[in-house]
């Protein structure tokens, strides 16, 4: 699973490398902080305390996308500890940490994370700013 994902962030990266060529250097590459979410080590909820953490979590991501901090988010397709991955829009681990701390999921222990820088080129889905809502 992991070479999978590892696979994946290397055919992104090999695609983008092309048109990031056009511009000048300072354009071609930028910070983002890559969060691996896992298992926490709460899992004692109730399905219904479960559930309302799940929805909390999920409307905490929309927020932060519309806000232009989160570019990518979402889970593994298994039921191991490695839960899900979010890319963050931030200046520094610190603001991320602090974003992180307002997901329900997490305060409640049910989910834990690791932060780590990871760059690429600021194109696509990674075109810093906050998306267009569409009417």
């Amino acid at each position: 699973m992991k070479n999978i994902i590892l696979s994946t962030i290397f055919v992104i990266i090999l695609g983008l490398s092309t048109r990031a060529q056009e511009k000048p250097a300072e354009e071609q590459i930028k910070r983002y902080w890559f969060v691996m979410l896992l298992r926490g080590e709460n899992r004692t909820h109730d399905s219904l305390t479960a559930a309302k953490l799940q929805k909390g979590h999920m409307d905490n991501i929309g927020r932060l996308y519309y806000e232009g901090k989160i570019k990518v988010a979402g889970p593994f397709g298994d039921n191991g500890d490695w839960r899900g991955i979010f890319i963050f829009d931030a200046e520094t681990r610190e603001e991320v940490d602090s974003l992180l701390k307002t997901d329900p999921a997490i305060a409640a222990g049910r989910l834990k994370y690791d932060i780590r820088p990871w760059y690429t080129a600021p194109m696509g889905s990674f075109v810093p700013g906050k998306p267009k809502k569409e009417d």
